[in-house]
């Protein structure tokens, strides 16, 4: 995200109307827009995101490249122990977002879904990261036999496509990540929705 992208555009959408119109929206910690999307990429440069209940925010992005990056800063700031869950229809851009997470963690080589193996291991960034497809299991037993558990709450950072297939098992606390699409707003329009579970 380039500063002052003319493509970024900040979410006009608050949970309360009758909040200030300022550019600050109305919450228990009372915090900008900028401060909102601070607290998970570490800055905001165009100002893109807005807080809409205490710890969600939604991204608008008009470009393929910008849900890439979201991903890339999400990746750069990724510790030890995090879990994103990856929400979305297919062709939404399940796989570009997580092309940028694996970037952000500092993985070069190619990344795609690991849709019939279920989990892939990368372990040449500064993190190991586990990329979950869990859209062919029949069941979450699945999950046990591939020792889910080494992962999920290892020292990597995990991302789960489909997440909410096994919404059962996952840990306490996790990201989720909800990609929509509107075409109204254009094809490489997203809707991206950021909540901290």
């Amino acid at each position: 995200y380039k500063e002052k992208s003319d493509h970024l555009r900040r979410s006009e959408k608050s949970s309360d109307p009758s909040g200030p119109s300022d550019g600050r929206t109305k919450g228990s910690r009372g915090g900008t827009d900028k401060e909102a999307y601070a607290s998970v990429s570490g800055q905001d440069p165009a100002g893109i995101c807005k807080e809409i209940e205490r710890k969600t925010m939604v991204i608008e992005t008009y470009q393929e490249k910008e849900t890439y990056e979201l991903g890339r800063r999400l990746g750069a700031e990724a510790k030890a122990g995090q879990v994103y869950t990856l929400v979305g229809d297919l062709g939404v851009g399940k796989t570009v977002f997580t092309k940028g997470l694996a970037a952000g963690l500092g993985i070069g080589e190619a990344v795609s879904s690991p849709t019939f193996t279920i989990v892939q291991v990368y372990e040449e960034g500064r993190l190991p990261f586990y990329h979950f497809d869990v859209y062919r299991i029949g069941d979450v037993e699945e999950m046990e036999e591939i020792g889910y558990e080494d992962y999920i709450y290892g020292e990597g950072v995990c991302l789960i496509e489909w997440a909410d297939l096994i919404r059962e098992i996952l840990p306490e606390h996790y990201t989720e990540v909800k990609i929509e699409k509107d075409l109204q707003k254009g094809f490489d329009y997203r809707r991206i929705s950021i909540c901290e579970y």
